[in-house]
C-alpha cells in the first residue's frame, strides 16, 4: 500500500459548541495519534454543486441560511444532538471538500485519511441527525462516480450510517456495507434492509451485539463484506472510519482495542482496491492509538 496522507486542519475549530461530545477537542485528540513523519495536507472546499449531488437544494439552503443568521460564538441546535454555528455551513463545505479530495488522491495512488469534522454518515438527502450536517462519504462517492462506474462504502462506526444508506438505497452503483452495534441510535441498519429497486442487494447491514470483539468483526469483514465487494468490483472503497467502536468509547458498547482497528483496515486494504478513509465518530481516550494503528496498518499492508 502507498504511504498514508492525512487531510486535516485547524479551521474545523470554527464549528464548536462547548460541552457537546463532537467538538474540536476530539479532533485535536484524534490527530495526536498521527505518527511522526506522516504527510499532512490542508483540506480543500467543496462547492454547492458537490453538495447537490446528494442533498436537496431546500436542505442546503436551510443550513446556509440558518448558519448565516447566527451571531459569532453562539451555537444553535437543529435537533437534540446536532448543532450549528455561524461558521458551520462553511466548515461543512471544507469537510465535504476533504472527502472529494480524498477520493481523488486515492485514484492517484495515495492512501488518504481525512481527519475532519463534523461527521457525516447520519445526514440524509434532506436531513441532519446525530452530529451530522452534510454526508461527507456520500458527497465523496457521488463525486467519484463521475469518473468511476462503481464505489463501495464500508462503515465500521458503532452507529449505523442511516444517511448514507438512505442516499444510495435505490442505486446499483454504490455498495454500502455497515457493521454496527445493534439496538442503539439511530435504530436503523437491520439485516433485512438491503436496498430497493435497482439498488436491491447493494446494501449490506451486519448489526452486532454489544460487547462484540475483533473475532466478530473479522467474520463480518472477511466472510460477508469482502466477498460482496470483490463481486461488485468497485474502482474505490470509501471507509467511514468511526472509532466509537472502541471499548472505551462513551457512545458505544463494543470491545475493540486500538490495534483491532488497524486489523480491520488491513483486511480492507488487502484486495488492492484504492482506499479513502473519512473520519466519522470516535470520542474515547484510546482514539489516538487507533488512528496510529490504522495508519501503520495501511502503510504496511
Amino acid at each position: 500500500m502507498s504511504p498514508v496522507t492525512v487531510i486535516t486542519g485547524d479551521l474545523f475549530r470554527l464549528h464548536d459548541c462547548r460541552g457537546h461530545p463532537e467538538t474540536q477537542e476530539r479532533l485535536v485528540h484524534a490527530c495526536s495519534g498521527i505518527p511522526e513523519g506522516t504527510s499532512i495536507v490542508a483540506p480543500v472546499m467543496a462547492d454547492r454543486e458537490d453538495l447537490l449531488r446528494v442533498h436537496t437544494p431546500v436542505y442546503v439552503d436551510m443550513i446556509e441560511d440558518r448558519s448565516a443568521a447566527l451571531p459569532e460564538h453562539r451555537c444553535q441546535y437543529l435537533d437534540p444532538d446536532t448543532y450549528i454555528t455561524c461558521h458551520s455551513f462553511e466548515i461543512a463545505l471544507w469537510a465535504a471538500g476533504a472527502g472529494i479530495q480524498s477520493v481523488r488522491a486515492a485514484r492517484d495512488g495515495v492512501t488518504p485519511f481525512a481527519l475532519i469534522r463534523p461527521p457525516g454518515h447520519h445526514a440524509g438527502s434532506s436531513s441532519h441527525l446525530g452530529f451530522c450536517i452534510f454526508n461527507t462519504a456520500a458527497v465523496a462517492a457521488a463525486s467519484a462516480l463521475r469518473t468511476l462506474d462503481r464505489v463501495a462504502i464500508v462503515d465500521w462506526d458503532v452507529h449505523h450510517g442511516n444517511g448514507t444508506q438512505e442516499i444510495f438505497y435505490f442505486s446499483d452503483r454504490v455498495l454500502y456495507c455497515s457493521v454496527h452495534q445493534e439496538y442503539i441510535f439511530p435504530g436503523t441498519g437491520r439485516r433485512e434492509e438491503r436496498g430497493a429497486g435497482p439498488g436491491e442487494g447493494y446494501t449490506l447491514n451486519a448489526p452486532l451485539p454489544a460487547g462484540s470483539t475483533l473475532a466478530d468483526y473479522r467474520t463480518v469483514i472477511l466472510d460477508q463484506f469482502l466477498p460482496a465487494v470483490l463481486r461488485f468490483d468497485p474502482g474505490l472503497i470509501i471507509i467511514s472510519a468511526g472509532q466509537d467502536c472502541l471499548s472505551d468509547d462513551p457512545l458505544g458498547n463494543m470491545a475493540l482495542r486500538p490495534d483491532d482497528l488497524g486489523t480491520l483496515a488491513s483486511f480492507l486494504a488487502a484486495p488492492g482496491i484504492p482506499l479513502a478513509l473519512l473520519l466519522e465518530g470516535g470520542y474515547g481516550p484510546s482514539h489516538p492509538e487507533a488512528i496510529a494503528a490504522i495508519i501503520h496498518a495501511l502503510e504496511h499492508a
